[in-house]
Formats: C-alpha cells, structure tokens, sequence
C-alpha cells in the first residue's frame, strides 16, 4: 500500500511537469518567453486551455485530411480571389467611365437576369492617371455636328434623372453637385461666320442657345472685357459642370450591383483564329477572331487568360496599343488591313487659381476664341483653368508632370486680357490629364473593326468622353445586342470613315 502511494505521488508530479512543460511550450510560440513562475502554473483553467486548444488542432487536421480526399476543393498551390474569371460573355477593356456605361447598359437590356457575363478591366485600379477623373469635367450642347448635340442632349438628360437609372437600393442617391451654369463661346471676327453655323445646327437639333452681342455680354457678364469679341454663344439649359469621380462610381456601383465583374489587370495578349476572305477585287483579307484574352495581374508574373465571346475597346488613350497587339493597321496603306487605329494619348494641364476679386457665382464655362477656358471651382474665389497647346508644341504624353511655364506664357496673359480681375491671381495647384485624341478628326469611333467581327471600339473622343459616356454606353449596348443602333444614329462614327478618308471634323473641341 505504502508502495502503491509513492508511485501514485511520483505519477501525480511526471503528469504536473508535463502539463507545465506542454503549457510552458504553448505560450512560447504565441508570446514568447514567460517568466518561471508563470511557466510552472498547472492551474486547472490553464489545462483546460490546452486540452481545448489540442482538440482544435485535431479538428483542424481532420477537416484538412477530408478536404485533401478525391473530389474536394483543396488544392496545394494557393488560388488568387483577385484573379478574372476564366470564362466571360463580354469582357470590356478600360475601367473609365466609357466602359462602366457600356457595362451598365448591356445589363440593363439583358432580357433575362444574369444571362449576360460581362467583365470590366482596368489597369489602374487607383484611376490615379484616368482620363475620366482628371477631366474639367464640363458638359455642353455647343458642338458643330448634329451627332455630338444629341450625344450631349441625351446625356444630359440622363444626367438629370440620374438616381432613376443608377439609384441603388438602400445606399444614398447621388449627388453629381451638377452646376447649370452654362457654356459661353467668345468669336473674333475671323471665327464669327462659323459660329453662326453651328448655332443653326444646334438650334436645329433641338439644343437652347443664344447669340449675344458685345453690347448683350456686357450687359449680362460686365467683368468681361469685350475687346475683340464680335458675337457669343450662350447655354441656356443642360449646361455646365459636374463631379466626373461621382459619375464614374455610379455607373459602377449599378453595374456591380447588377452583376459585372470587375477586375484589376492588363490586356497584354489575345488568342485569336485567322481566317482568310476574298474581295470582290479578288484580294485575300484575313479575318481575325478572338477567343480569349491574357490578362497579366498588378504588380504580378501571374496572369489569367479569360475565354469570352465579344471584346469592347474602350482603354481610351491608350486604345491603339490594344488594337496594335491585334495586328490592326499592321498591312499596306488604303487597304482595310491597313487602318490603323489613330487615337493617342495627349496630354492636358489644369490649373487651378485663386482670385478673391474674381466673377461670381453666374459664372458660366466661359471658352475665349484663343482656346483659354476656365470655369468656377466651388465657392470662394477658386477657378480652374486651361487651354489645348498648338499642334507643333504638345507635351511628352509620356508622363503627368505639369508644366508651369505654360501657364505662364499661354494662358495667364490670355486670361487677365478677357477677364482685368484675374491680373491678380495665384495658382493653387495644377495637374495633368490624358486626351484619347483621334487625330483623323478628333470625334469619337464607335462600332467594329471590320477585320475583327467581334472587337468593338469606343474611343477618340477627344476630350468630349465623359460628357458623352451615358448616350455612348447605350449606343454600344444597343449595337452588340440589337445589332444596330436603337435610339441614336452613330453610323457615321464607324471605321468606314477612316478606310474612305472621310473624316468628319468637330470644329468645337475645347
């Protein structure tokens, strides 16, 4: 007996150690190195710490046994949730506010929920060199063609009635902190005449607009300095400035909430069959199909290729480069193999100065006829400004460094000139922006390639994109559903214009 209790002590203190030694352990990997006194605790709270904590591992290791069972989900190489899907209806490449129009509308016309998989890439998931943020963000009916004027009437519209199109369920409306202040054209004599003209074709296409004056304008705007001036245009309604960051993230936010995928990568390649056609001249065409396109991830060596159906175009500035992967315009000059995509990037400034002596608040978006522009920015004597640079002078698309000196040179002189109160401004801050410039005739191209039947393009707009982007993105839905144009005629902003050099010149491009 007396032996039995002396093995029962000497058990009692192997099993106490142990305990001890296996809490002590416990402890160490989580926080490090305890204090002795703390490691010799064989309190019962503690063990049953551990005896939890052991049965955890157990259970653990029995669900990672059964996952790793033939047919589970489990696989060694850890899966990428960021990654595109491997499969899509559309994939739309450029996350602007283009391409997020175009993603809404395809989902608005889809006749049965979710029967339509569309994807939206873009590059830049921090839209920090985005076109559509960096705008001036203005809007305005004053444009040459008749095409451009409803363009803007529709969006304006739409804009107007914008939580009936985007508002989505228990999230606050939207507030585009929309400024009906108008646009306001200056012409010297030589510009007068074409002026005139397009007044008619506005008028025509059903836009408001008046022509003042010297004598009216000053009457109406007296901090103007008419010298110079022979007539004016004037936006009466469906004019004026809006929050360009706000717009984008509508469309997104609706598109998302109606199912578009939204991913953060680069198209670096396509996969494509090649099939040849013959001409009624009897010249051989090859005609390219896409199967699927390679999406390289950020900051990555990984990348995801994304079978689909339909790709639309609408990267913007940097839409030729895309196009050119595709061997577009790759073939001999005046031949369709030879349309290039002529859209590029062309880099905008955007000033931003103070004057607290400066016009008020019926300040429109006033556009000197040397190209100088500015508008009110808020309250309290702030405005922005800018100005497009002569052809022979663009800067280096090749970063956003703004360059002050032409703010200087170009547009300060131009400004105090029209406006003697802005002879005393400083310049808060500046930054620098992308125009997706088409150099055929600086007006948008909208519709197929003809050598890709299932690329679709949208892009070269010029600067007018985002003001354009809720009637585009429509158009482009309506195009690739309904297989032409619904509700605006934009056939003429195909790519048969570029094969027959017939360009169709917008002679109000800001």
């Amino acid at each position: 007996m007396l032996t039995w209790r002396r093995l029962h002590v000497k058990a009692s203190a192997v099993h106490g150690l142990l305990t001890s030694r296996l809490v002590t352990e416990q402890h160490t990997w989580v926080h490090g190195h305890l204090p002795l006194c703390q490691s010799l605790s064989t309190g019962t709270p503690v063990r049953n710490d551990f005896f939890k904590d052991l049965e955890a591992q157990f259970a653990a290791a029995r669900q990672k046994a059964a996952d790793a069972m033939p047919g589970s989900s489990w696989s060694p190489i850890e899966i990428n949730p960021n990654l595109p899907p491997e499969r899509a209806d559309i994939v739309i490449v450029g996350g602007g506010v283009v391409g997020w129009s175009i993603a809404y509308w395809l989902k608005q016309k889809e006749r049965v929920r979710g029967a339509l998989k569309v994807v939206v890439l873009e590059k830049d998931p921090t839209y920090a060199q985005a076109s559509t943020v960096l705008s001036a963000g203005g809007i305005r009916q004053q444009f040459s063609l008749p095409e451009n004027i409803h363009l803007s009437l529709a969006s304006a519209d739409f804009m107007r009635n914008i939580n009936d199109y985007l508002g989505v369920l228990d999230e606050e409306p939207i507030d585009l902190q929309f400024n009906h202040s108008g646009y306001l054209f200056l012409a010297s004599e030589d510009v007068a005449h074409i002026m005139e003209e397009n007044y008619s074709t506005q008028r025509d296409a059903g836009a408001k607009v008046s022509l003042l004056s010297p004598t009216q304008l000053k009457e109406k705007f007296p901090w103007i300095n008419t010298d110079g001036v022979v007539l004016a245009s004037y936006g009466l309604e469906n004019e004026g400035w809006f929050d360009p960051w706000t717009l984008l993230n509508a469309f997104r936010r609706k598109a998302m909430s109606m199912g578009v995928v939204q991913c953060c990568g680069e198209v670096t390649d396509f996969k494509y069959s090649v099939n040849r056609a013959m001409t009624t001249e009897g010249k051989s065409l090859d005609i390219r199909r896409i199967k699927s396109v390679k999406v390289q991830m950020p900051n990555s060596l990984e990348y995801q290729p994304v079978e689909c159906a339909i790709v639309v175009n609408a990267a913007g500035a940097f839409s030729s480069k895309l196009a050119q992967i595709l061997r577009v315009g790759s073939g001999a000059k005046n031949t369709f193999e030879g349309i290039s995509l002529p859209v590029e990037p062309r880099k905008r400034f955007v000033y931003v100065f103070h004057c607290p002596d400066g016009p008020g608040l019926d300040t429109p978006f006033l556009v000197d006829y040397s190209g100088v522009y500015f508008r009110r920015e808020g309250l309290g004597g702030n405005y922005i400004t800018g100005a497009s640079p002569e052809e022979e002078k663009e800067p280096d698309p090749g970063n956003l460094e703004v360059d002050h000196e032409f703010f200087m040179e170009k547009i300060w002189p131009n400004l105090a000139h029209r406006i003697p109160a802005f002879e005393k401004l400083k310049v808060t801050s500046a930054w620098a922006g992308f125009y997706d410039y088409n150099t055929f005739d600086q007006n948008g191209i909208i519709g197929l390639h003809p050598l890709i039947p299932n690329m679709y393009f949208a892009t070269g707009f010029s600067g007018h994109g985002l003001q354009h982007s809720p009637a585009v993105g429509r158009a482009v839905a309506e195009l690739i559903l309904d297989g032409n144009f619904q509700t605006l005629d934009l056939s003429r902003f195909d790519f048969r214009r570029l094969l027959n050099q017939e360009p169709m010149l917008e002679r109000n491009i800001v």
